[in-house]
């Protein structure tokens, strides 16, 4: 924290901190498609600003850190001109704009095209592997938090790596999803190979929020639902309560010649049903109820841009976002005692401020955020759970508290030098986390097919932990020729908590265009191929857990075969009651002295493609092997020798749970993307991916299912899912009707099949069966399709491997339907940016691509000044059934079953998953 405050101390007066600029580069030719070199640039835009450059030797040009808005480019060489200037909106980031000049006699013949459509090329940063959804693309994407999320991750894919996809907020890393409504664009998986970037290539999800306008404009949505409209939960017998009303409304402008700002509002009212899906003990038939849960969410966030002067810009960003959910963890087995409370209120506050220095590009960035969040358990009796059958008592949660401050410094320079463009940086982090927990004070009670067991904590609830964190990089794509790019760089990450200061991170990547040439410019078919190092940082919430339960700060005890009679009538806050007296050991859990960050050596082989219609087809191999993944170890496990034969061996001594960073993770994935962005009203996107992942760890949590003996560890992950294909878009047609598709499948994912109780004496329920020699002996279970499982396996035995189970496919196909109506005067100028037509110009794919699409597609908008849109949005239009979680436990009466829907809660703690086929009623007005 110290440190923090000193670095800004010193970097707030000299640059006070920076958000995402804009920036346009492409390359300039004649009509014979011959480069022109020293022709003139021109750039004119808000504020007054006019700028021009000179074309270098391969005809190209660039103009970097420019303010978000409205542009008009020109061109001039000797002899040859624009027909007219070609107007362009610059969002945040890089935009492509290739000229063509005209022999100035005929030059007020023709119109300039603007090729922001997709197309390959051997940029480093466009690599047609990547999923880019901006404008009307992001309408086929979810309004809700929940959905939305799960929209984001569906567009990762299985190749995010064994973590998932991360995101990153207008770069900052940590933050808080903002609304839809309030993203300008979505980029995944783009220049995978960049050192600049701590994560896996592969997974990266980067939201940029929308920037101020240079005019006023705004909007403001209303979505509404009922149960009345939604398809019953397969696993319900009832149909469960929906109320969904979501109000949000955004505006942005000008304020004065050089600042422009940006509000988004939100408020979100559900009432979500909890279906309990559950089997009664006593009468072991189902025990089925829906519980409403009412959810609140509230959200304001402004942005400012403001052009300091000609050459720095600077952004501040604010959200807060406060929630209120009443009945957090019902659903599944958990009944409606074990609900509590969650409130939380977040806040965070982003500074950007960009520099132009010369030719180079300073960026500097600082981000807050803060997490406040409180759970109010509806009972504090003990738990009581029934393996595989039900968990009832109250909720373990206690009243606790939890207070996370997150501080994040960048400072990254671009700087073009000739054939190279030379990137280097540094990131700074700090987390700081005030816990108060009273996680299992009040104990729980667990039957499993074995021996019955008590678990109970007790000591000091609270507990302040903090991590320190840094990344360094250094960069270049170097344009070796003109169509061979080559791109390399070296990161170094280092962090506090763990003994482990050499994480050196080299990344390396080629892009050849082998027809390319300079009577070519624009090729068809680029080869990629690229190799770099990844490494993750070793959470903060793991050093937490590590400290709470260190045997001295709070201690962890079990019971097996406990009297409830002692157990049951009071509560438990000391380790000398009744109940613990005589059989109770004491768990803690330790960090490896060995304790290192877990790292990816990932690579891949990329043909890209360019193809009719502004298509473009991307062909990729890739693999990831990872090394030193984080597993757990109970080093104090009683040594197995003899055949077990039904008796339970026990834990002589207090237990040790070790963290380790000893776990392997193998992939290989064949990715097939396309993209196609015929005008403003035609875009669609897909990809499908096969992916084949092994490892021998799922996460910090994953034990070995017997102490002390890996056989059988290595085997699916559970990130293995084999086939996926995600899909969407957006189709307007020429009567203001707009179609948003989006829709997802995939194969099943793999579970862990346990025998539900505790076979070595370890207090884990993680024990794996073994493949019966006799199906006939007793309490052997046969459960097709793997055969006959004995939940006593004897030496004899070969034990099931780990994620020996595969659930169900999952199949999702969400629609969003408006239509537009236009009122008002006409807008006095064209629709830029986004590969748009403007009034009077002729798409030549369209020209070119039959009536049939000529009477079809058209613009999304109406000319007038004001629109109002309604519509109807569909999640899971089919109704199909996607199971949730599989019950992998031998010896409850549902296993290989699932008992709730795909789906969960969002990082809001959010859900809206009460029915299967969900209907939205939208409307909204746009200005």
């Amino acid at each position: 924290m110290k440190l923090v405050g000193i670095l800004i101390g010193i970097l707030l007066p000299a640059s006070t901190v920076l958000a995402q600029t804009a920036s346009l580069r492409g390359q300039v030719t004649d009509e014979s498609g011959a480069l022109v070199p020293k022709a003139t640039v021109t750039l004119k835009g808000p504020a007054g600003i006019a700028l021009a450059v000179i074309t270098d030797e391969r005809g190209a040009y660039l103009f970097p850190a420019l303010q978000p808005g409205e542009y008009a480019v020109t061109g001039l060489a000797p002899d040859l001109t624009s027909a007219q200037p070609v107007t362009i909106s610059l969002q945040p980031g890089s935009t492509t704009l290739n000229l063509q000049l005209k022999v100035l006699a005929t030059a007020q013949r023709v119109t300039v095209e603007d090729t922001a459509g997709p197309a390959v090329s051997t940029e480093a940063s466009n690599n047609a592997s990547a999923v880019v959804l901006r404008g009307d693309d992001l309408q086929a994407l979810s309004d809700d938090p929940e959905d939305l999320m799960a929209d984001l991750q569906a567009l990762a894919g299985p190749s995010a790596g064994p973590s998932g996809g991360s995101i990153f907020i207008d770069g900052f890393s940590g933050g808080e999803l903002p609304s839809k409504e309030s993203i300008r664009e979505v980029r995944v998986n783009q220049n995978p190979f960049s050192p600049e970037y701590d994560k896996l290539g592969f997974g990266r999800i980067e939201i940029l929020t929308k920037p101020g306008a240079d005019r006023y404009r705004g909007t403001v949505d209303h979505n509404f639902a009922n149960e009345f409209w939604n398809a019953r939960n397969p696993y319900s017998a009832e149909k469960a309560p929906l109320r969904l009303y979501e109000f949000e409304g955004n505006a942005g402008g000008p304020l004065g010649k050089r600042a422009s700002f940006f509000f988004d509002g939100q408020r979100n009212m559900v009432d979500n049903g909890a279906i309990i899906n559950a089997i009664n003990p006593l009468t072991l038939g189902p025990l089925l109820s829906v519980y409403r849960v009412p959810q609140r969410l509230t959200r304001g966030s402004p942005r400012i841009d403001y052009q300091l002067n000609e050459k720095n810009t600077l952004t501040f960003r604010y959200s807060i976002t406060h929630s209120d959910i009443n009945g957090v963890g019902i659903g599944g087995f958990d009944s409606a005692n074990r609900g509590y409370d969650f409130r939380y209120l977040n806040q965070t506050a982003q500074v950007t401020e960009t520099a132009v220095l010369g030719s180079s590009i300073n960026e500097t960035r600082f981000q807050y955020f803060r997490s406040a969040a409180e759970r109010l358990p509806f009972s504090t009796a003990p738990e009581i759970q029934v393996l595989g059958d039900l968990n009832d008592g109250g909720a373990q949660v206690g009243r606790s508290f939890d207070t996370q401050n997150s501080f994040e410094l960048q400072n990254y320079t671009t700087i073009p030098k000739g054939a190279h463009v030379w990137k280097l940086g540094v990131r700074l982090r700090e987390q700081l986390d005030d816990s108060i927990s009273r996680q299992n004070f009040n104990g729980t009670f667990t039957s499993p097919s074995g021996a019955p067991q008590f678990t109970i904590s007790d000591g000091q609830p609270e507990l302040t932990v903090r991590q320190f964190d840094v990344g360094a990089f250094l960069g270049d794509d170097w344009r070796i020729r003109p169509n061979i790019t080559l791109s390399f760089g070296l990161r170094y990450e280092t962090q506090t908590n763990i003994h482990d200061w050499f994480d050196f991170a080299p990344r390396v990547a080629i892009a050849w265009a082998p027809a390319a040439s300079a009577k070519n410019p624009r090729p068809k078919t680029v080869i990629r191929a690229g190799f770099g190092t990844f490494y993750d940082r070793f959470p903060l919430a793991n050093v937490l857990t590590a400290r709470r339960y260190n045997g001295i700060v709070q201690q962890q005890y079990v019971v097996t075969n406990p009297n409830p009679t002692l157990c049951a009538p009071t509560p438990f806050n000391h380790p000398l009651d009744p109940c613990l007296l005589g059989g109770a050991i004491q768990i803690t859990q330790e960090l490896s002295s060995t304790l290192r960050a877990p790292y990816y050596l990932q690579s891949s082989v990329t043909v890209e493609r360019q193809l009719p219609a502004s298509t473009t087809l991307a062909l990729t191999y890739a693999t990831s092997h990872g090394l030193h993944l984080l597993r757990s170890e109970d080093i104090t496990a009683p040594v197995i020798t003899a055949p077990m034969n039904g008796l339970l061996p026990t834990q002589l001594s207090n237990a040790v749970f070790l963290m380790e960073s000893s776990g392997l993770y193998n992939q290989n994935q064949l990715i097939a993307n396309v993209n196609t962005r015929v005008n403003e009203g035609l875009s669609l996107f897909g990809f499908y991916v096969f992916s084949k992942a092994m490892s021998n760890t799922d996460g910090i949590n994953t034990f070995p299912g017997k102490p002390g003996d890996y056989t059988g560890e290595y085997g699916p992950a559970a990130t293995d899912i084999r086939h996926r294909v995600t899909f969407g878009g957006s189709i307007n047609t020429r009567w203001n009707v707009r179609l948003s598709p989006y829709v997802t499948m995939q194969s099943g994912m793999p579970f862990d099949i346990t025998t539900g109780s505790d076979l070595y004496g370890t207090t884990l329920f993680n024990a794996r069966p073994g493949f019966a020699t006799d199906p006939t002996a007793p309490g052997v279970i046969c459960k097709p399709p793997y055969g006959c499982l004995d939940p006593n396996p004897t030496s004899q035995e070969k034990l099931v491997p780990r994620n020996y189970g595969r659930g169900p496919g999952q199949i999702s196909v969400n629609l969003r339907l408006q239509k537009t109506f236009g009122f008002g005067a006409e807008r006095g100028e064209s629709k830029s940016g986004g590969g748009g037509q403007g009034p009077g110009t002729a798409n030549p794919v369209l020209a070119s691509g039959g009536l049939a699409m000529r009477n079809i597609i058209g613009t999304p908008n109406t000319r007038r000044r004001y629109n109002l849109t309604v519509g109807m949005s569909a999640r899971n239009l089919l109704n199909h059934t996607n199971p949730g979680p599989i019950i992998g436990n031998i010896t409850s009466r549902l296993f290989g079953l699932a008992n709730q829907m795909a789906g969960g809660l969002n990082g809001e703690g959010f859900s809206e998953n009460a029915d299967n086929r969900r209907l939205e009623a939208q409307i909204r007005f746009q200005f």
